[in-house]
């Protein structure tokens, strides 16, 4: 088998390997979902992978994979930022991200939210690096998605480094700012880069399969040769959620939703959609169709009480805003459809993270093994649904 050019057995990587359970002949990838200010809850996942790791996410992985708010945390891995450091660069950065604009929001007179502020810090933060400089720095690679709205297509941002240490990729020589803005202009929250708006408007807000893919498929220059920079049975795949967002929606409050309909509709659209390809990505992975050849390792939590009370309590909420200091103590009204630019939520969502990263150190995962949904609430209504589509009466005197 022939050497990865990257040498993954130095002191340092090999220790973090055996810490975290990774083969080192291994590839090592990270993703990084979506979720505006949610991402406060994965930075908290890698502060405490990186304590565990002993090095920081830019020495650990091979590459990093992000969309939209995962793009940006990808983009300062990228740069050489330790997870502490980008949380607290992210502090300030959501909030000059969600720079509401005057008279405006995100169903009447959209978009809600001004870039400039945003572009000029990262300006002052990235400069005018390209992918293959910025991925240089640690000679890590990156692929960051967003939405190309005129040719109706998905755009992977790679840049993969090869043998000869030359750089590999269509959009290697683009400035990394650029890219990581257009993964974040969300419709409706922000105006489109031009032909860009956020990489996870439709099946990539988790974009651990394609991150997969184009590591598979794409990183070789020439595909003439035989062995992929990733082979496909060398890869563990680290992919972080950002908390699923519940709206606690009773049947019969479908057909007559408590809101404008309008708004209520879209507001659905934009989460469901990005929610329930993610789900299908993890399946797919944790599938017998792939699960046999990947070393897949999933963190992700639902964002309700059955879930919060999963995890270690503590008293750290302000009583006044959320009617308890404690997090076993939040109910639906809380945490029902915490919205990624409900900034009034950012302390929370900080909050659930570091407690799911004791959940994972207590539990005995430690990040060595796929979380496996233990922290997602899964439940259906069988019985009622059995009964009522097997009753013809119910069907034809339901409303049309």
């Amino acid at each position: 088998m022939a050497k990865p050019y990257r040498d993954k057995l130095d002191p340092a990587r090999r220790q973090a390997f055996n810490a975290l359970n990774i083969d080192p002949g291994k590839r090592v990838i990270l993703s990084l979902d979506g979720g505006g200010m949610r991402g406060i809850l994965t930075i908290q996942l890698l502060k405490k992978l990186e304590a565990v790791a002993g090095i920081p996410c830019y020495e650990l992985f091979d590459m990093v994979a992000g969309t939209s708010t995962g793009g940006i945390i990808a983009g300062l891995i990228l740069s050489g930022h330790t997870a502490a450091a980008i949380e607290q660069l992210y502090i300030g950065l959501v909030n000059e991200v969600f720079d509401h604009r005057f008279l405006h929001n995100r169903f009447l007179n959209p978009p809600a939210f001004s870039k400039s502020k945003y572009r000029q810090r990262l300006k002052e933060l990235i400069g005018n690096a390209t992918l293959q400089e910025s991925c240089a720095l640690h000679k890590l690679d990156l692929m960051i998605t967003a939405k190309d709205m005129s040719a109706a297509e998905e755009t992977f941002f790679s840049c993969f480094l090869q043998d000869d240490s030359s750089w590999y990729g269509t959009y290697k020589d683009v400035l990394l700012r650029a890219v990581m803005e257009a993964t974040m202009s969300a419709p409706t929250y922000f105006y489109p880069l031009e032909r860009f708006v956020d990489g996870g408007t439709t099946t990539y807000n988790n974009p651990a399969l394609a991150a997969f893919m184009e590591a598979v498929s794409y990183s070789r220059a020439d595909k003439r040769v035989d062995r992929s920079a990733y082979p496909i049975t060398d890869i563990v795949l680290f992919s972080f959620g950002t908390g699923i967002s519940r709206q606690f929606l009773h049947p019969m409050e479908a057909i007559n939703p408590k809101a404008i309909d309008i708004k209520f509709w879209l507001n659905w659209l934009m989460t469901q959609t990005g929610q329930d390809a993610s789900a299908m990505q993890v399946d797919a992975f944790r599938s017998p169709v792939i699960s046999q050849t990947i070393d897949f390792r999933r963190y992700q939590v639902s964002l309700d009480p059955a879930a919060m009370k999963k995890l270690p309590n503590t008293d750290g909420l302000d009583p006044k805003v959320y009617g308890s200091a404690w997090l076993h103590d939040l109910n639906e009204q809380v945490l029902g459809n915490i919205d990624m630019a409900d900034t009034s939520k950012f302390d929370l969502m900080q909050l659930i993270g570091a407690q799911m990263a004791a959940y994972i150190m207590e539990s005995g995962n430690g990040f060595r093994a796929d979380l496996n949904d233990t922290l997602v609430t899964k439940s259906g209504d069988i019985a009622r649904i059995a009964k009522q589509m097997s009753d013809p009466q119910w069907l034809d005197g339901f409303v049309s």
